[in-house]
C-alpha cells in the first residue's frame, strides 16, 4: 500500500477531483479514483478528509490509501499534478508546516525526526515522549516559574511607590531564581545520557594483529560482517558494524591491529585505529589468553583505566587462572567456541546502561536543547546575582527567551530549513 497526502486549500478540490465527492470528515471510505482530465480509472483505494484545523498540519488535508505498485503511485501523482495550485511537497514540508501552524513545536518536531530514525526499543520510546510534548511540557513549567519570577521584580521596577505593593520583591526573588537554576543545572547532567542514547555508543575493538579482533565482532554481531584470516594485518582501516545491545543502539568498531610498522598502509591503519579509540564511548583491549600475563607492547601501551580487558583464544585454557592487571581483571573469551560471550555482552549492556541509561523523564537530547539551557543557566545566575532590580529583570527575561529558542518560539529561522530537510519526503 502507499499513502499520497495533499495538504493546503485545495485539498478537498484534489479529493473531489480524483474520488468524485468530498467524504465525511475523519472516515475511510472506498472509492474508484479517476484521471480528472481523461476520466481514465486509476485505483480503487481508501480516501481520508481531514478538514482544518485538527489535522495533522493544520490544514485541510486529503489522503489516498492506495495500491503501492509504482504504476499506480504515478499514475496517482501524475493526476494529482494536472490540477493547477498543486505541486509535490519539499522534504519534510509537512512537518513544517505543522509546526508554522502551532500543531507542534519545534522539540516534537525533533522528537519526531528521532522517531522516524529510532533504531532500537529504547530509542523509540525515548523519541516518542519527546514527540509527544514530554520535554516542551518540562520547559513551559520552567518558562511559568521564569514569569512568575519577573513579574516580582518588575513590580519592584515599575511600582516601587504604591502602598499595596511590598518592597523588597527582586530580593524575595532570588530564592526562586536559585532554585530553577539548580534545577535546569540537575537536567543538563542528565541530558548527556539521553543524548547518547539518540546517537548510539561507539564501541572500540583494539589488540595486536591475529589476535583475534575481527573473529570477536562477527561473534558478537552473529554473523561474518569483518573479514577473518590467519595472516597478521588483514584489518587495514576501521571496520564499523550496528547492533542492538538490550535495547541500546551500538556501533562497534574493529581496528587494525596494534603494533610497530614501516608499511605505509598499515601504518595509517594504526593512527585511525588509535585516533578512534580515543573518541569511543568504550574500549575492548583484546590479548592472546595463550600468552598472559605477558602482553605486546603496543595493545598495552594503548590501555587504560576503565577498558574491558578480554583475553582470546581461551578455548582449551578453561580452569586456568588468570591474573588481574593494572586495569582490571581479565575477561577469558572464545571467539571460536563463544566461551565468555555471554558475560561479555552481560558486561557491555552493563557499560551501556551507565553511559546511556534511558530515564522516564524528558530529558534534552540536542546540542540545540544543550546550548538553550547553558545560556538560560548563565542568565539566571547573573540575574541571581544582580544588585539592580533592571538588570535583574532583563536577565530573567534573557533566560526565558533561551527556553523559547529550544520550544522553536524565537530566532530559529536558521535553524528550519536544516531540521526539516532531515525529513523524508510526505513527512
Amino acid at each position: 500500500m502507499a499513502i499520497v497526502r495533499v495538504s493546503g486549500p485545495l485539498a478537498p478540490m484534489a479529493l473531489e477531483r480524483l474520488a468524485g465527492a468530498l467524504p465525511a470528515p475523519r472516515t475511510l471510505h472506498l472509492k474508484d479514483l479517476f484521471d480528472p482530465e481523461t476520466n481514465e480509472a486509476l485505483d480503487q483505494g481508501l480516501v481520508l478528509w481531514f478538514p482544518g484545523p485538527k489535522s495533522f498540519t493544520g490544514e485541510d488535508v486529503a489522503e489516498f490509501h492506495i495500491h503501492g505498485g509504482r504504476a499506480t503511485v504515478a499514475s496517482v501523482l501524475e493526476a494529482l499534478g494536472k490540477i493547477d495550485g498543486l505541486r509535490p511537497a519539499e522534504p519534510g514540508e509537512f512537518t513544517r508546516r505543522a509546526f508554522e501552524n502551532g500543531r507542534m513545536d519545534l522539540a516534537q518536531v525533533e522528537g519526531l525526526a528521532d522517531l522516524i530514525d529510532a533504531e532500537t526499543t529504547l530509542q523509540r520510546k525515548q523519541a516518542l515522549r519527546q514527540m509527544e510534548g514530554g520535554l516542551s511540557d518540562l520547559v513551559r513549567a520552567w518558562r511559568k516559574k521564569l514569569i512568575g519570577l519577573a513579574a516580582l521584580v518588575a513590580a519592584d521596577i515599575d511600582f516601587p511607590d504604591e502602598d499595596d505593593v511590598p518592597g523588597g520583591l527582586t530580593a524575595k526573588a532570588r530564592p526562586g531564581i536559585a532554585e530553577l537554576k539548580t534545577e535546569l543545572k540537575a537536567q543538563l547532567e542528565t541530558g548527556e545520557k539521553a543524548r547518547r542514547l539518540r546517537l548510539g555508543l561507539e564501541v572500540a575493538i583494539l589488540g595486536a594483529p591475529n589476535v583475534g579482533k575481527s573473529s570477536l565482532l562477527n561473534a558478537l554481531v552473529g554473523r561474518e560482517a569483518a573479514i577473518v584470516s590467519s595472516q597478521a594485518g588483514t584489518t587495514r582501516d576501521i571496520v564499523e558494524v550496528h547492533m542492538d545491545l538490550s535495547g541500546y543502539p551500538v556501533t562497534l568498531a574493529d581496528t587494525a591491529g596494534l603494533r610497530e610498522t614501516v608499511e605505509e598502509i598499515e601504518s595509517e591503519g594504526i593512527r585511525r585505529a588509535l585516533a578512534r579509540a580515543e573518541q569511543a564511548d568504550l574500549r575492548l583491549m583484546v590479548f592472546d589468553a595463550g600468552t598472559w600475563p605477558k602482553t605486546d607492547p603496543a595493545t598495552k601501551a594503548a590501555a587504560q583505566e576503565g577498558d574491558i580487558i578480554l583475553l582470546n583464544k581461551a578455548e582449551d585454557l578453561q580452569g586456568k587462572s588468570f591474573p588481574k592487571s593494572e586495569w582490571g581483571a581479565p575477561l577469558p573469551v572464545s571467539a571460536k567456541t563463544g566461551l565468555g560471550l555471554g558475560e561479555l555482552e552481560q558486561r557491555l549492556a552493563s557499560e551501556v546502561v551507565e553511559r546511556a541509561g534511558i530515564s522516564e523523564t524528558p530529558a534534552i537530547t540536542r546540542m540545540r536543547h544543550r546550548k538553550a539551557l547553558e545560556d538560560a543557566i548563565k542568565a539566571l545566575q547573573r540575574a541571581e546575582n544582580s544588585q539592580e532590580a533592571e538588570l535583574c529583570g532583563e536577565d530573567l527575561r534573557l533566560a526565558a527567551r533561551a527556553l523559547e529558542r529550544l520550544l522553536g518560539k524565537v530566532d530559529v529561522e536558521d535553524l528550519l530549513d536544516v531540521i526539516f530537510s532531515e525529513f523524508c519526503i510526505g513527512k
